[in-house]
């Protein structure tokens, strides 16, 4: 996984996916951690899990949903979103990629079937992870992310692009977009 400056990266993310599905990179800005505001600043800034994070704010499990993947030798990646468990409300679209062999085979098969959302996998399998997010975004979303988080308004929204180290090696790069707020909520 090459490093990249943040907007870069951002696109090499949506590139793995080009062509596949109507998602296109939005518009964005990047922005520091500082100019994230609430309820945001509580789901993006910080070291943990997505899933647990996002759990805790709604009071509620998530559950994914997997638009895309892709296999290529040790390297699976794949475009997400997650919901509130046994709803069509989305609070997260995410992309990541992810080296594989970083991981026991037991892990690596979880993550491939794609029914259990990254976080909760190496939290249950108590795999040696460390998140550092290295990124924050202002996005102002296209119809299609308007369409998965129920917003009609051109409010922006707010993503972060993190690493994952698993047993001390990088094993994940991710873009995390969330929706913190209800639909149409004001």
């Amino acid at each position: 996984m090459a490093e990249f400056e943040p907007s870069s990266r951002l696109r090499k993310l949506f590139e793995i996916f080009a062509g596949t599905l109507p998602v296109q990179v939005p518009e964005f800005e990047v922005i520091s951690s500082y100019d994230v505001p609430p309820p945001y600043r509580d789901l993006l800034v910080h070291d943990q899990h997505m899933t647990v994070t996002l759990e805790r704010f709604h009071r509620r499990p998530v559950e994914l949903r997997v638009l895309a993947r892709r296999v290529e030798g040790g390297e699976y990646a794949r475009m997400i979103l997650l919901a509130i468990e046994g709803t069509d409300e989305i609070v997260e679209f995410g992309i990541f990629r992810m080296d594989l062999t970083t991981c026991n085979q037991e892990v690596q098969d979880e993550i491939v079937a794609g029914k259990t959302p990254l976080g909760r996998i190496l939290i249950q399998h108590d795999v040696l992870r460390r998140i550092d997010p290295t990124a924050f975004f202002r996005i102002w979303p296209n119809d299609t992310l308007k369409e998965w988080f129920g917003i009609s308004e051109n409010q922006p929204v707010y993503g972060r692009l993190a690493c994952i180290f698993c047993n001390n090696l990088l094993a994940i790069e991710l873009l995390e977009v969330v929706r913190p707020e209800p639909p149409n909520a004001a």
